[in-house]
């Protein structure tokens, strides 16, 4: 069984792979398509994640992908994977967003798609979405504007506490569960939306969870909004008008999911009056074409940053091990985990 990986590992996980079965054939390709990942993708995706030029030929290529039967992807990736690896019968990619593979030729094939969903950076995410909170509540974007006028405008601070505040995760997955955990060490009352309102101890940090179209009377409790669920079809402006309408005013909002979640005309209203009294943003409609609009960028109250909230120090990523064990389930001809369900969109 030859498994191509189209990203870098370690000794030990190549270890760990190819310990599992005799008939494992592991081909490290790490960098072998930045050239034609700089040819197929945005200008500003390839300067950000395309490291090198790649291996020049595309036979080459082709025929590393003819022959696979299992193919790991970071991103970019191949966006037309499926046509050129007629043998594959999965695909596992590290990332977590099933979003990332919306344009490749892979989307709603018969094949096993696999994401790292709930196994990359979720603390880091959640610190972030934590702290983008902090940034207003403790009103350090009045600090920002202040030191550009060189003087203080004292009466301008805002200053809130988290302690009882209500927090609202939108999607509570493994970043969500992550970021209400946090929350609620720091004495916030935690709620929660997804698809599925069963709970399990994983839940505990969270008072209620209830299903995506009690999301309005969710809004309406809380302070602070996390928006942390997949980008689908049914997520697509998710938080419009009606959205901001339903909030507390004065409510603080950060996005650490994708920029599509987020209707950023209606955002821009809600910040403009006074329904939001600020928003921290990850991600943005085109971040991988592009800067943020002028009109996100330069506002006041929303601190944008290039999607670097799962930046660690110390990484916690668990996405190698996850493949690992869904190797073995694949060896013994089992259902694998985190497998993509085309119709739900992750």
């Amino acid at each position: 069984m030859k498994i191509v990986s189209l990203v870098g590992m370690s000794a030990d996980d190549v270890q760990r792979i190819t310990q599992l079965d005799p008939s494992i054939e592991l081909v490290d390709a790490a960098g072998w398509f930045d050239g034609e990942f700089a040819q197929t993708w945005p200008a500003a995706t390839v300067s950000r994640y395309v490291a090198g030029k790649g291996r020049s030929d595309r036979a080459g290529r082709d025929a590393l992908l003819a022959d696979a039967e299992v193919v790991i992807c970071g991103f970019p990736f191949p966006l037309d994977l499926y046509s050129r690896a007629p043998r594959m019968r999965w695909m596992h990619q590290r990332p977590a967003g099933a979003s990332n593979l919306l344009n490749a030729d892979i989307w709603g094939q018969n094949v096993c798609v696999t994401t790292s969903r709930g196994h990359g950076e979720v603390l880091a995410i959640a610190e972030y979405a934590i702290s983008g909170f902090t940034y207003f509540a403790k009103g350090f974007d009045q600090a920002v504007s202040d030191r550009s006028a060189v003087a203080f405008s004292h009466g301008k601070y805002q200053i809130t506490g988290l302690r009882d505040k209500t927090l609202c995760v939108i999607g509570v997955g493994g970043i969500g569960r992550e970021v209400g955990r946090l929350g609620a060490a720091l004495g916030m009352r935690v709620i929660g939306t997804r698809r599925n309102t069963a709970r399990d101890a994983a839940d505990s940090a969270f008072e209620t969870i209830a299903a995506p179209d009690a999301l309005h009377q969710q809004l309406a409790e809380a302070d602070f909004v996390a928006v942390c669920c997949h980008w689908t079809p049914e997520t697509e402006n998710l938080l419009d008008d009606a959205a901001f309408g339903a909030m507390r005013p004065g409510a603080v909002l950060a996005n650490v999911a994708r920029g599509e979640i987020i209707d950023e005309a209606a955002l821009l209203r809600a910040l403009d009056n006074q329904t939001l009294r600020g928003a921290a943003l990850d991600v943005y409609v085109g971040e991988f074409e592009g800067p943020p609009p002028a009109q996100l960028w330069n506002h006041p109250r929303v601190l944008v940053t290039p999607h670097t909230s799962n930046k660690t120090d110390t990484s916690r990523r668990r996405d190698m091990a996850l493949f690992i064990g869904n190797l073995a389930l694949y060896l013994k001809g089992e259902a694998l985990q985190y497998q993509i369900d085309w119709a739900r969109g992750y």
